[in-house]
């Protein structure tokens, strides 16, 4: 068994002892290099027997962590699998040794108990129950209000109103006898007391400071004990002794499993800032995500004042309610009834009706709200024929094109084809398909569909018009608007006052009567 690149030299009876060459490393350093080949084997039997090795390369070296998504690998990489970002893979620390970790016992130290378990009916609610914010479309979407010892995560993009809806928070806890702290870590406390005096959220019991250190952060909690703590952002935070500069995953770790140790202790409501990637996605480590109890997306066209605020993660209520908003100089303003909002006319036929624009009823969550999909099918002088979606899933317009075109009969191989939702709401419900395909026939055949038609419906592959939950509620919602006609899926047995209902089993009988409804 020879070592790679090692030299023969000579030796007696016939047998040469292996020498290695210089600048050869072993890839083993447990593995001494023996001048017999055969002590070389049995060393490395018995290393790999006792758990040595090639092995455990990752328990000595701790592995690799990306900078950008925290994903772990045992091996550096020039690359990331996961975020495909180039000089992002870091080394850990060594893991720690067996029985020293969580669970294990520890030199000189015993187990704390800190409260003894109990039957959970036992278990005093008192201290949990909520805390209305004032904000009654954010309470809406936390499920009635804030939980004393809640840790919340409201992510968004730049410039849309997350530091001003939570101003606006805390302002109102403030005016309600509820403390609250704003430590931010990207402006100046002038620059927040100026944005308060313009969107009149000043109050005695609304307090500011700016601090970008985690010790301090905590000083400012023990100095004011507040009720109410808002960290604008947690990006911006840094902790003295962890490795990284602020915003990196290690410190997003760390800074946030402080404030939520914080949080639980002392019984108060924290919110996070976050930032978002190119991409939408919470930025960080995926792991912050799941440390947080809500997590909240701030949405919103910097074109437009509509805001929307849904619910990814929520443990103390539902997980997929929207709050609407709009936003305007005097700061951000809660939007009860937000039905008409996405449309471009009203309904009740009084308009002009366009060819390419179809009425559906989505939910979100409890909710449901009026929205009008929008196509436009134009000669295409390229090769290849342009697809543009906007506000809808694009791979799921994608297959209504094809069951149009494959099912209907509608030849559109050789055209342009966009399709748009008004008011940027997104629509990302299967409801939407029928009312999407419809607006494409319409397009199409420059033909424009009835001004006070509603669509609703899930098509199928096969060309079928599948059955969504809450027919009578959405339709209810359209009649209040003036829509008087509406197509659905047969077998969804909606009776509404004033309305005419029709069942379509598939889209060629959607096609057939929607001009005659």
């Amino acid at each position: 068994m020879r070592a790679p690149g090692a030299a023969a030299v000579g030796g007696q009876g016939g047998r040469r002892p292996l020498v290695p060459a210089p600048g050869w490393r072993d890839r083993s350093p447990a593995v001494p290099v023996l001048s017999d080949p055969r002590a070389n084997v049995a060393t490395m039997t018995s290393v790999r027997a006792a758990g040595g090795g090639r092995g455990s390369g990752r328990a000595a070296s701790g592995g690799f962590r990306c900078s950008g998504c925290g994903v772990e690998s045992v091996r550096w990489a020039g690359r990331c699998s996961r975020c495909q970002e180039w000089g992002t893979l870091e080394a850990q620390a060594p893991a720690p040794r067996r029985g020293a970790g969580i669970g294990g016992p520890r030199a000189g130290a015993a187990a704390v108990v800190t409260a003894p378990a109990q039957p959970v009916v036992a278990v005093d609610v008192t201290a949990a129950r909520r805390r209305p914010t004032g904000v009654d479309e954010l309470d809406r979407v936390l499920g009635g209000g804030l939980v004393p010892g809640a840790v919340i995560l409201l992510a968004g993009e730049p410039g849309v109103g997350k530091s001003t809806l939570l101003l606006e928070v805390a302002a109102r806890s403030a005016a309600t006898g509820s403390r609250a702290l704003v430590v931010t870590g990207e402006e100046s406390a002038a620059q927040v007391r100026l944005r308060a005096g313009r969107t009149n959220a000043l109050h005695e019991d609304l307090w500011i400071a700016a601090e970008t250190d985690l010790g301090a952060v905590l000083h400012h909690v023990e100095e004011v004990q507040p009720a109410l703590l808002v960290v604008d952002s947690v990006q911006t935070i840094s902790a003295a002794g962890v490795e990284g500069a602020a915003g990196g995953v290690t410190q997003v770790r760390e800074v946030t499993a402080a404030l939520i140790r914080t949080a639980k202790a002392l019984g108060l409501a924290v919110i996070l800032v976050g930032h978002v990637t190119k991409d939408g996605l919470v930025a960080g480590p995926r792991l912050l995500e799941h440390l947080v109890d809500v997590v909240l997306h701030f949405e919103g066209e910097r074109h437009s004042t509509l805001r929307l605020v849904r619910a990814g993660k929520n443990r103390y209520g539902p997980a997929d309610e929207v709050g609407c908003f709009e936003m305007d100089d005097g700061g951000i303003h809660g939007i009860a009834d937000p039905s008409g909002l996405f449309l471009s006319r009203s309904g009740g036929g009084a308009e002009v009706a366009v060819p390419g624009t179809c009425v559906t009823v989505t939910m979100e969550g409890r909710r449901p709200l009026v929205a009008e999909v929008q196509a436009l099918v134009a000669e295409s002088s390229a090769q290849v024929p342009r697809r543009a979606v906007s506000g809808l899933d694009q791979a799921r317009v994608a297959m209504i094109l094809a069951v149009v075109e494959r099912r209907a009969g509608l030849r559109y191989g050789r055209s342009d084809v966009y399709t748009a939702t008004v008011g940027g709401v997104r629509l990302a419900e299967p409801a939407a398909d029928l009312a999407t395909a419809l607006a494409v026939v319409s397009a199409f055949r420059d033909r424009p569909l009835p001004a006070d038609l509603v669509a609703l419906g899930e098509v199928g592959l096969a060309g079928e018009v599948r059955a969504v939950g809450g027919v009578p509620r959405r339709l209810a919602a359209a009649a209040r608007l003036g829509f008087r006609r509406a197509l659905v899926p047969a077998g969804a047995g909606a009776e509404v006052p004033g309305m005419t209902v029709t069942e379509v089993p598939d889209l060629i009988g959607a096609i057939a009567r929607m001009y005659d409804t």
